[in-house]
């Protein structure tokens, strides 16, 4: 029979084994909780990203991967031939509805801005886009965007200044819908310095919203028809850009307000 003091040493390393069985399963659940805090990191910070990319929409859309773009309603129909069904939701500026038939389809016209920052000229792709240049050439026409501000800017992850929202909250639009034409097969090549893309929520939900690119780079999904380019006062969208968002942040107001003056279009070459 073990004497008192052998009896104080087993009880004494059986102690010792169990305290260190404690420390060795408190460590682990450490290490999983370490780990489960920096894969939890890591989602917060791809989800932010992915909602900054997210939001370049009409109702306030740009957004990330290279998939190859789906053909377009719009791309289906005849050429010469558009439609432009009703939409639904939103403020609407109700003017009308751009022509079906007899659309022009090749070659270019000029859109001249002029803005509280200064004139911009775009250049209107008829040929690779010849729905949405009609409809932006309706809307013009017709002064919807006569007194209308840029409500976005966007500094980081896409860099865009969106327009075209009669009520400047990013929810206004025309009334009608169109589809899609000219979405680029390389996105980061497609959506350069430079180019005018039509906003959308979702397929088939362009309306007079549209965002300028004043920076390469933009992490963009291949979902924004592209009608056109700006040849004249980039630089003029990149001091808006400089100048930051409204009370601070990435993706706002623009700090130096764009104001739409007047937009003259000139004849189609």
């Amino acid at each position: 029979m073990p004497t008192l003091d052998r009896q104080r040493a087993l009880a004494r390393q059986k102690l010792e084994r169990q305290m260190a069985r404690r420390a060795a399963a408190a460590k682990r659940r450490r290490q999983l909780q370490a780990g489960t805090a920096a894969a939890l990191a890591v989602v917060v910070i791809i989800g932010g990203v992915t909602l900054l990319v997210l939001k370049l929409r009409s109702d306030d859309k740009p957004a990330s991967n290279t998939a190859a773009p789906k053909p377009s309603a719009a791309a289906s129909l005849p050429p010469g031939s558009c439609a432009y069904p009703k939409s639904s939701g939103g403020q609407v500026k109700n003017v009308g509805t751009p022509v079906t038939k007899n659309v022009a389809h090749t070659g270019t016209r000029t859109a001249t801005i002029k803005t509280s920052v200064g004139d911009l000229t775009f250049e209107l792709d008829q040929a690779k886009a010849p729905c949405t240049a009609n409809s932006f050439e309706f809307l013009a026409a017709k002064k919807y965007y006569d007194g209308t501000s840029c409500h976005r800017v966007t500094t980081s992850g896409i860099f865009v200044l969106q327009c075209g929202d009669p009520t400047a909250t990013g929810g206004g639009g025309p009334g009608y819908q169109y589809g899609e034409e000219n979405l680029p097969a390389d996105p980061k090549k497609g959506y350069v310095k430079g180019v005018l893309a039509m906003a959308n929520a979702g397929a088939g939900t362009n309306g007079s919203q549209f965002f300028i690119v004043y920076k390469d780079g933009s992490a963009l999904d291949s979902k924004y028809s592209i009608f056109g380019k700006v040849t004249k006062g980039i630089d003029k969208v990149e001091e808006v850009a400089a100048a930051g968002v409204e009370g601070g942040g990435q993706d706002g107001k623009p700090k130096k307000a764009v104001k739409f003056d007047t937009v003259k279009l000139g004849p189609l070459t």
